[in-house]
């Protein structure tokens, strides 16, 4: 197992800019840069022993900070959407940016995504680990509380990316963070061949702006199901209304079987014969089929195209300060916020 560091750029305001390259045994490598916690890209073998990179992302620090869709960010302090920007907390209420329409979406106009952790490295025989912290100071963003978070990357013999969330924060306020690594298995092209299973009987349909209904729907008899293996190409064009709205798959599914670490969802891609698990503590995941790429160009001048990757972001769910019935994302002085995802690789 090994770890290297090399510069990588600096932002605007002079910040010096790393990237960090994790690699096992078996030759997996996972780039990632402390700016915005950004996974860069991320080489695995195929079933020939090929190496491939299977995420989205751009070559320098200057094209991120140009603009970047969240292409492998992490997004906080709230991941995915909340309506009008706006929700109430022990009696105040906030209100946030609103940079997606009428909603807050990914932590608004400057989230972690955008931030430069603090990070440290190493390695040993059984892994090598990035450990990414940052302050996020009260006020930040209109979110309340000074708020410590740490991200820690693990990459491990078994071909496991481990990603390890923790928190504190010194007033009540909410969190909730994801890793946004758009992915495809093939390397090019689109992924409508790739073969996805959900571990998910529901799912939080969506209004128009993609704010939950606040109802956990059966996926039974809908294009929702994806609780055997199909793939996504099947019935995303079905005249579907969840469908319409999102001109595709964008989504959160309502992960079985909760409180505990388990598979969410695997991705199969039959030419290079990659597989990819998802586990997670948390209680959603939203799986999104890059709906909105357009003709961006990205590493290696590759043109990124509608539904040329897709984005598996284990979750709480969107909308879920609004939302009573959803799975609180509340954190408290006296609490240890901790999740956990693993991106599992391998061949068949």
């Amino acid at each position: 197992m090994d770890t290297n560091r090399q510069p990588f750029g600096q932002t605007a305001d002079g910040s010096m800019v790393d990237l960090f390259t994790l690699t096992n045994d078996n030759g997996v490598t996972a780039n990632i840069t402390n700016y915005g916690g950004i996974l860069v890209a991320l080489t695995t073998p195929d079933r020939h022993g090929k190496d491939g990179d299977i995420v989205l992302g751009f070559d320098t620090l200057a094209e991120y900070l140009d603009h970047n869709p969240f292409f492998g960010a992490l997004c906080g302090r709230y991941a995915n959407r909340i309506a009008n920007g706006k929700f109430r907390l022990e009696g105040i209420e906030y209100q946030l940016a609103q940079n997606n329409g009428t909603n807050h979406l990914h932590g608004g106009l400057r989230g972690f995504d955008k931030v430069v952790w603090q990070a440290t490295e190493q390695s040993d025989a059984d892994s090598a680990t990035l450990k990414l912290t940052y302050l996020s100071p009260d006020g930040e963003e209109g979110y309340p509380g000074n708020l410590t978070v740490t991200v820690t990357y693990t990459l491990n013999n078994q071909n496991e990316l481990r990603i390890d969330y923790a928190a504190t924060t010194d007033k009540a306020t909410i969190l909730n963070l994801t890793n946004h690594s758009y992915f495809n298995l093939a390397g090019t092209g689109d992924i409508l061949n790739h073969l996805v299973t959900l571990n998910a009987d529901r799912f939080t349909p969506v209004d128009a702006s993609l704010i939950p209904l606040g109802e956990l729907r059966s996926v039974e008899g809908t294009p929702m199901d994806f609780r055997q293996p199909t793939a996504i190409g099947a019935r995303i064009e079905q005249a579907d209304e969840q469908l319409k709205l999102g001109i595709g798959y964008d989504h959160n599914w309502v992960i079985n079987n909760p409180g505990s670490l388990r598979l969410a969802a695997t991705v199969n891609e039959t030419t290079t014969g990659r597989q990819l698990e998802v586990y997670t503590t948390q209680p959603g995941i939203q799986f999104y089929t890059g709906n909105f790429l357009t003709h961006g160009i990205g590493k290696d001048g590759v043109s990124y195209d509608r539904r040329s990757a897709l984005c598996l972001e284990t979750q709480h769910f969107p909308d879920s300060p609004n939302q009573a019935q959803f799975p609180t994302t509340v954190l408290k002085p006296s609490e240890q916020f901790a999740e956990t995802t693993v991106f599992k690789f391998s061949v068949a």
